[in-house]
């Protein structure tokens, strides 16, 4: 296997950084959407005081956008908002914004990275909190897409009769978005 010929970056050639960008490139290749999926999957089990456990709470989520008719950027969005709540609980949105990003349109990255703000709405008053927080935002061209995101398909999402799709419906729309160019959709 080739290798760049420095052991300091700051020593690094415009060859050695050409090899590195052709092989990490050939390294994420249809790999960045299943390490997405994968932190999809660590969330089935515990249910965490909800009715259902946070899997199945994502694939209601993408349920519902997809049979709306939303976009393939924004299902995937859907299906991903909750992911940080593996590795990130104290800021899940960040998290799945941050992986999301370089794939996804402007709006559905705004979405994801202050639906966390834009849930609060929902029960921030019952921890003293401020439920209009999300008012910080209110004139942003998205402001209002966020709060039907989360009115639509975040905070009705956690009942254990809906007939959501299984994971695999989903993962061809994952696949096509994580497929595109990184920044593409900026």
């Amino acid at each position: 296997m080739d290798q760049v010929s420095f052991i300091r970056m700051e020593d690094g050639t415009a060859e050695d950084y050409a090899l590195l960008d052709r092989v990490e490139k050939e390294h994420n290749r249809g790999r960045i959407g299943g390490e997405a999926i994968a932190l999809l999957e660590r969330m089935r089990g515990p249910t965490m005081g909800y009715k259902i456990d946070r899997y199945r709470h994502s694939l209601q989520s993408a349920t519902r956008a997809l049979r709306d008719g939303r976009e393939d950027d924004y299902v995937v969005m859907a299906l991903l908002h909750d992911i940080g709540d593996v590795v990130a609980p104290d800021n899940h949105s960040d998290f799945a914004a941050a992986v999301l990003r370089p794939y996804v349109g402007e709006r559905a990255w705004w979405i994801v990275q202050h639906h966390g703000i834009f849930q609060g709405y929902y029960y921030f008053h019952h921890y003293g909190q401020d439920r209009n927080e999300r008012e910080r935002f209110r004139g942003h061209p998205w402001f209002d897409d966020c709060a039907e995101f989360c009115a639509l398909y975040d905070q009705n999402c956690f009942d254990p009769a809906f007939d959501d799709e299984p994971l695999e419906t989903f993962l061809p729309l994952v696949e096509r978005v994580f497929a595109q160019a990184p920044w593409r959709r900026v």
